[in-house]
């Protein structure tokens, strides 16, 4: 199949690169290996990150507060294009036909969840995926579901389209594109109630295997949840917008083991759940105050006002924004030409080491979804499209036949059972030491050499399964390495062996690319001028306090 513009992954920062480059008059064609606007997490948000001045918002304050939160390792053009282009993306949402909430006088509901100056309005969920899809459709981009995208396809340095397989009956499918955009999303290791399961790091996979950076592996953030995972996502309603424009009241206290209430560094770091379960104050939940409590009870969740709390729900699910494909120009572009990345699977660091304020992946997605769409249609306009080279496309091939030609050997999930066995415990990539990490990485590189070259597979979904878990490996050997590489601790990346932020040492970004077969690692500092002000205190740079500080 040809092409202008390939756009893999049919969440809303896919949603956005396929229209803003249709838009351009380009040719589209947007593939899922599920179905686009039902697969990913788009279908489960509702928070969407919205500037505008006219509503009161200040522009430093958001800044400053997105700096602190990300402590100071943002990339700031990334930083402002996510705050300057928030709200005419919600426009575009809205001339689009996604509902939205609103107040009694029909103004959009803006939400400041636990007292933060960022604030987010409240789209209607599950109908975000819908209406874009047939957005989409209607402006004439041509989409192909159920097909998972195995490799990029290159020629002379340059990423030219990508191989696909049908996942209902393997049939392989060529796709030459002038440009391409990544937006397959996150990963995460064993999801406990968060709809996580299909996220298994794919593109950026393909991206490091065709050899564009990866950036931002060390940092692995904590899912908050409930311990009912069949309630979460109700109850997760009733803290957003629904509550809040209910109950009118703040956001309610985390509480330990003992009653006391555990004060949170932003609304959704988490960071201290980490350490007073660590400290054996488990366990953890959230006590509501009267009105929400009574929302929550109206939808069966409690019977009192409190709810009993888990983390990791997909444990390392990622920092939204700040790992992934490096993306280090505001249009979109990854290191090698042709590839453009947006959404989780896209590294523009504009979250910084925190993710602050819920709202912003959502946002950030159709923000950076929009500007790689736009760059990759540029981009389609002065380049001429190239055949892959004929070894890029017989190496994908084998690849995938590879693994479709095994009838003996070790099957795909008992190879993912065992991963998450190794990376699931909190004192892994929660509470990090150069010990355990190291035994973890032990485990996964057995997986990687002894255990993925001989998988067994009877059918195309086993074939699926076989090459996610060739991803998720790959993808935990990077962050158990990038966690050993970055000897400090930042954000969401706290060792215990190196608990204190070293400035300006690691004021700095850590990068991976495959160099010569093998795993590279390198320091990438920031410009100084991105440097926090060093008149000021470490306490003042730095409020948040790491325990062994």
């Amino acid at each position: 199949m040809r092409t202008d513009v390939l756009v893999i992954g049919g969440g809303m920062a896919g949603s956005f690169a396929a229209i803003k480059a249709r838009e351009q008059g380009h040719r589209v064609t947007w593939v899922d290996k599920g179905y686009a606007s039902r697969s990913g997490q788009t279908p489960w948000a509702m928070d969407f990150c919205c500037f505008n001045a006219e509503w009161g918002h200040d522009f430093e304050a958001w800044m400053n507060e997105l700096l602190v939160a990300g402590e100071y390792v943002n990339h700031r053009g990334w930083t402002e294009t996510i705050v300057r282009d928030s709200y005419p993306r919600f426009q575009d949402l809205v001339s689009y036909g996604v509902p939205y909430m609103k107040t009694k006088t029909g103004e959009p509901l803006v939400n400041s969840i636990g007292g933060t100056v960022t604030e987010t309005v409240q789209l209607a969920e599950f109908e975000v995926g819908r209406v874009l899809r047939n957005h989409a459709h209607k402006i004439g981009v041509e989409l192909v579901d159920r097909t998972m995208i195995t490799d990029l396809l290159t020629r002379d340095g340059a990423v030219v389209g990508a191989l696909g397989m049908s996942v209902k009956d393997g049939a392989l499918a060529a796709f030459e594109a002038t440009a391409t955009v990544m937006a397959t999303g996150a990963y995460c290791f064993k999801p406990f109630s968060l709809p996580a399961y299909e996220l298994t790091a794919d593109g950026e996979m393909m991206a490091y295997r065709a050899g564009a950076e990866i950036v931002g592996k060390e940092l692995t953030p904590l899912h908050l949840t409930g311990l009912n995972p069949a309630q979460w996502y109700y109850f997760a309603k009733g803290l957003s917008g629904l509550g809040q424009l209910r109950s009118g009241e703040a956001f309610p206290a985390v509480v330990d083991g003992m009653g006391s209430e555990v004060t949170l560094s932003s609304p959704c770091g988490f960071r201290e759940l980490d350490f007073e379960a660590h400290a054996g104050r488990a366990p953890l939940g959230i006590r509501f105050p009267g009105s929400t409590a009574a929302i929550l009870q109206e939808l069966g969740l409690t019977a009192g006002n409190e709810l009993g709390l888990a983390g990791g729900a997909g444990v390392a699910m990622e920092v939204h924004g700040s790992e992934g494909i490096r993306v280090a120009k505001t249009d979109g572009a990854a290191s090698i030409p042709g590839l453009f990345a947006a959404g989780d699977c896209a590294g523009t660091n504009y979250m910084g080491a925190a993710y602050s304020n819920w709202g912003f992946a959502l946002g950030g997605a159709a923000i950076t979804g929009a500007r790689a769409g736009t760059g990759a249609a540029e981009y389609a306009s002065r380049a001429g499209r190239k055949a892959p080279a004929p070894e890029s496309l017989e190496v994908a091939r084998r690849r995938v036949l590879g693994a479709a030609g095994r009838s003996s050997g070790f099957p795909p999930r008992w190879v993912t059972h065992v991963l998450n066995a190794a990376l699931l415990p909190y004192f892994v990539l929660e509470i990090k030491h150069a010990d355990r990490l190291t035994a973890a990485l032990t485990t996964v590189e057995f997986l990687r050499d002894h255990c993925l070259p001989k998988l067994r597979t009877k059918d195309a979904h086993d074939v699926r399964l076989a090459l996610e878990a060739e991803n998720l490996v790959t993808n935990a050997e990077m962050k158990l390495r990038t966690s050993l590489f970055r000897t400090e601790s930042r954000g969401r990346h706290y060792r215990e062996d190196f608990p204190r932020r070293q400035d300006p040492e690691w004021l700095a970004w850590v990068v991976v690319k495959k160099t010569n077969g093998a795993m590279s690692i390198r320091k990438e500092p920031l410009p100084e001028a991105w440097w926090p002000e060093t008149s000021q205190s470490y306490e003042q740079r730095y409020p948040f306090r790491f325990p062994g500080e």
